[in-house]
């Protein structure tokens, strides 16, 4: 007779972390609008162990102009959600994606003449 090995019954932690679809949507609809305007023309996904990253680019072949990060471990602190300037400086940090990339749109705001 064939033993059968269970399940697991402990929620073991997700080998990666990853943005969900509601969340791609929020990102991808402000992506659109920046490549609308002439702003950003590629992106990239990189799912971590600890972490998600939507990468924007100006060009393919530079580094990205600013990182959305996603890092659940923060998410009672200072908020999961972050977003990263080319430089590595921290623009904008909290619990809600939408008030996050908030200091992105803003760029699409410009002076009529």
């Amino acid at each position: 007779m064939n033993s059968i090995t269970p399940f697991p019954t402990h929620a073991s932690a997700p080998e990666q972390v990853a943005f969900h679809r509601t969340e791609l949507n929020v990102i991808l609809s402000l992506y659109g609008r920046m490549v609308a305007a002439g702003e950003w023309r590629d992106y990239g996904i990189s799912t971590l162990r600890d972490m998600a990253v939507f990468s924007v680019f100006r060009r393919t072949a530079e580094n990205p102009l600013y990182r959305i990060e996603k890092r659940p471990k923060l998410r009672n602190r200072q908020g999961q959600y972050a977003v990263i300037g080319i430089d590595g400086q921290v623009l904008k940090r909290g619990h809600d994606l939408k008030t996050v990339l908030r200091v992105l749109e803003r760029k699409l705001i410009r002076a009529v003449e």
